[in-house]
């Protein structure tokens, strides 16, 4: 397993190792021991699957105060999958990464507790998987607008599919300070 930083240092990519021949491959996508030693949760409580058709953007979505970490990958297809830092006090607030995931590259992301998420599909359809650290409350449940020009995520789809509740999420300025996690240095 390579473990690959990205410019926002608790965002990162997880190259497990795929052992592959002319059968198909094998790969483990999670093991609590070698992503515990990696420093990555080794606890997660909840698995969620999301199907997608192309130019499909989920987010971008945040629990607080139940926050989640996610271990994101795509058993089928190919989306850009992006955090954002909303963490009040971070120094890196407001900032995102993007990283491409897809049933070919094998990659996972992980995004961790006090970020927003989101994705959008790139291929016909995605099939994505995601574990998380803390289950899901409804009440928890929030959301920054996916083209908010102050965190200027560039998205590759000029006008994806949106859900109603992510077309009329708040911009990050419009969020409630009481609604944004903390940042605990």
């Amino acid at each position: 397993m390579n473990i690959i930083p990205t410019s926002l240092p608790e965002v990162v990519v997880v190259e497990p190792k795929v052992f592959g021949d002319e059968r198909g491959f094998f790969m483990e996508t999670y093991n609590h021991g070698r992503y515990g030693a990696a420093g990555l949760p080794s606890a997660f409580v909840q698995d969620n699957v999301s199907f997608s058709a192309k130019g499909v953007l989920r987010g971008l979505h945040y629990q607080e105060p139940y926050p989640q970490g996610k271990l994101l990958f795509v058993l089928q297809g190919e989306i850009f999958d992006v955090a954002v830092d909303i963490r009040r006090g971070s120094p890196s607030f407001g900032r995102w990464v993007g990283v491409t995931l897809s049933s070919g590259n094998k990659r996972q992301l992980y995004v961790p507790p006090g970020f927003a998420h989101g994705f959008c599909v790139t291929s016909d359809t995605a099939l994505v998987i995601y574990k998380c650290t803390e289950v899901y409350r409804p009440e928890a449940d929030h959301g920054v607008r996916w083209d908010d020009p102050r965190i200027g995520v560039e998205w590759p789809a000029g006008q994806p599919l949106l859900s109603e509740k992510d077309r009329r999420a708040p911009l990050l300025s419009e969020v409630p300070p009481d609604e944004l996690p903390d940042y605990r240095g």
